[in-house]
């Protein structure tokens, strides 16, 4: 899980998936923090993206870093404890001005049952179950 933290924080941005009724949708994201050995994204519930996870928690991300690429296929989970929040919001201070760990729209989801696998046109493709 750490390789893949590590590669999601290189890159800076990757691409997070949902699927709204049948249609997909993707979109740029760039939080990403590791809390109690889990994984975790982070959005607002007032988003679209937020409420397409709470109906269908299947979430694939892409991101690439040079000449390799990353793609990331689990179950996106929130977690509402004050706790879980508060370490994203330390980690993108950033993001304070427009978030709280105490109010009603901050969520962070962690990625449960994941499967990531790095490849790239030179190596064979390493698999990462977390």
């Amino acid at each position: 899980m750490q390789e893949v933290y590590d590669f999601l924080k290189k890159c800076g941005t990757y691409y997070l998936a949902t699927v709204d009724g049948d249609q997909p949708r993707v979109r740029p994201f760039g939080t990403v923090n590791l809390f109690e050995d889990k994984l975790y994204i982070q959005t607002g519930k007032v988003k679209d993206v937020s409420k397409q996870m709470m109906a269908n928690p299947k979430v694939e991300i892409c991101a690439m870093n040079g000449g390799e690429w990353i793609r990331i296929q689990a179950i996106a989970l929130e977690d509402d404890r004050v706790d879980a929040k508060q370490c994203m919001l330390d980690n993108y201070p950033e993001l304070q001005a427009m978030y709280s760990a105490t109010d009603d729209n901050t969520q962070v989801l962690y990625l449960k049952d994941a499967v990531a696998t790095i490849s790239s046109f030179t190596a064979a493709p390493k698999i990462i179950k977390f």
